[in-house]
């Protein structure tokens, strides 16, 4: 069982009181609902056809080989959007107030090969309470050739890992898919994690079972039983997976895992000097705030600060609550970390990957 430490409870100078009396004002006075709006909905909609068109021109079109391959990289794109934009919405609860309506659309992650379960404990509990807390955020834990953490285990071959990542990347859906959520499923149910999260282990391991067949059959059976060659369909399913798994990788990664937000470990510590909120600005980057397609892509993850804040609001209104923090921030005197573009997110990044690996 993980050994959980505690923030600290006094903020002295009130900055997240300060903050979160600022962000509510912002949605009573303009009449907002924290969760989704009309937008949401148009956003959800069009990433659900860019997932489902592309399929069922698969399964009954007869395209060509080149015209198979164009719609599983269609398919490819909406599995990150559905990840991004819809499950992480929805799994956080912000998606609606209903919570019958986010646990469906929180199973949109079951629906391409995920587990809503498992991801609720890794990203809701352990990730958004201690990220960069090297062995309680499992997001930089040690993984099979990667160093994301100044306190993980270093081997000779992490020297070349800034240039060898990037295609571990891609191979992070595939491994979800067909061996993390199973590994994940027995560990937290073995600890007690899933219990104490409110969580029926029984029920998990059901769905998930159930889940992962269906998701196999309509993605690797079913169009071959319609006509479609099997190399086609395991070669679709190959990119979709490449695809998906290095956007969703490196989004996440240029979040945490660069130049400006803190590393900490529990080794011999029971408790930190921050508080939740401040450890949050400490260990969190933004990056492209400003690119509306970076924005709509990543479901608003490159405004990671005030997602980590607020994890509770839904983010469509990211940008706007983003001037209220930043203002906040400044007048407490806080860190703020963000890149201004893309590019300078992924190149720190790889600078991070060289200087964990060569520390």
């Amino acid at each position: 069982m993980q050994h959980f430490v505690q923030f600290s409870k006094q903020d002295k100078k009130l900055f997240f009181k300060t903050l979160q009396q600022r962000v509510n004002s912002y949605f009573r006075t303009n009449e907002i609902q924290k969760t989704a709006n009309f937008k949401m909905y148009v956003k959800t909609a069009s990433i659900f056809l860019a997932y489902f068109i592309p399929l069922f021109l698969v399964y009954f079109a007869q395209l060509s080989f080149g015209m198979n391959m164009l719609m599983y990289l269609i398919m490819g794109f909406a599995v990150s959007c559905v990840g991004f934009c819809i499950m992480h919405d929805a799994n956080h609860g912000t998606y609606s107030k209903n919570k019958n309506i986010n646990k469906l659309l929180g199973y949109s992650l079951n629906l391409i090969g995920g587990s809503s379960f498992t991801w609720k404990i890794q990203h809701n509990f352990l990730h958004h309470t201690y990220p960069n807390v090297y062995s309680l955020d499992e997001d930089i834990d040690d993984k099979p050739f990667l160093r994301l953490s100044p306190h993980g285990k270093l081997e000779k071959y992490h020297r070349f890992q800034h240039i060898y990542a990037f295609l571990l990347y891609s191979l992070a859906t595939i491994s979800w898919v067909f061996m993390k959520d199973f590994r994940q499923l027995r560990e937290y149910n073995s600890d007690g994690m899933t219990e104490r999260n409110g969580f029926d282990a029984k029920k998990e391991t059901r769905v998930m079972i159930v889940s992962k067949a269906i998701y196999f059959f309509y993605m690797l059976v079913l169009p071959v039983l319609l006509g479609v060659a099997w190399s086609h369909v395991v070669l679709g399913f190959l990119l979709i997976h490449l695809l998906a798994g290095l956007f969703i990788t490196v989004i996440f990664q240029l979040a945490h895992v660069v130049e400006g937000p803190e590393h900490l470990t529990v080794v011999n510590e029971e408790d930190f000097e921050n508080t939740w909120a401040i450890h949050q600005l400490s260990t969190t980057a933004n990056f492209s705030t400003k690119s509306r397609f970076v924005t709509w892509f990543a479901g608003g993850l490159n405004f990671q600060i005030e997602h980590h804040l607020f994890p509770h609001i839904c983010h469509i209104h990211y940008p706007n609550i983003a001037k209220i923090v930043r203002e906040t921030v400044k007048e407490f005197n806080l860190p703020y970390h963000e890149f201004e573009h893309l590019h300078s997110a992924v190149f720190s990044h790889i600078k991070m990957l060289k200087q964990f690996g060569n520390a």
